[in-house]
């Protein structure tokens, strides 16, 4: 009896959070230039994550798999990445999780 209590509710919740584009639309692109309005989130020798506007910026010695998550732990985008500085327009306004090998962070975007 609760579970049914429980389903308006889940879909009434459903239908507040924003839709998220598909994973084929969010593309990484290298980037030629320094962003110069770029917040550093994570620096070490080999690899820096950056945010500017909506962007999350990835700079990296080598090539490196980077995974991009919701809060809600939803995939958005898996992709191997080249060396050099590239760049992926995000959805919308909020908080990402980024992981590539070892390294997990919480991007507010």
């Amino acid at each position: 009896m609760r579970i049914r209590a429980l389903i308006p509710f889940c879909v009434l919740l459903g239908s507040l959070i924003p839709a998220i584009p598909a994973m084929a639309a969010l593309k990484w692109e290298l980037v030629r230039t320094e962003v110069v309005d770029a917040k550093s989130v994570f620096k070490e020798s080999e690899l820096e994550i950056k945010t500017s506007g909506n962007a999350l910026i990835i700079s990296s010695n080598h090539s490196v798999k980077i995974q991009v998550f919701t809060i809600l732990g939803r995939l958005l985008i898996s992709e191997n990445i080249p060396a050099g500085t590239s760049r992926l327009q995000l959805p919308a306004h909020g908080v990402y999780i980024v992981k590539t090998g070892s390294i997990t962070c919480k991007v507010a975007i």
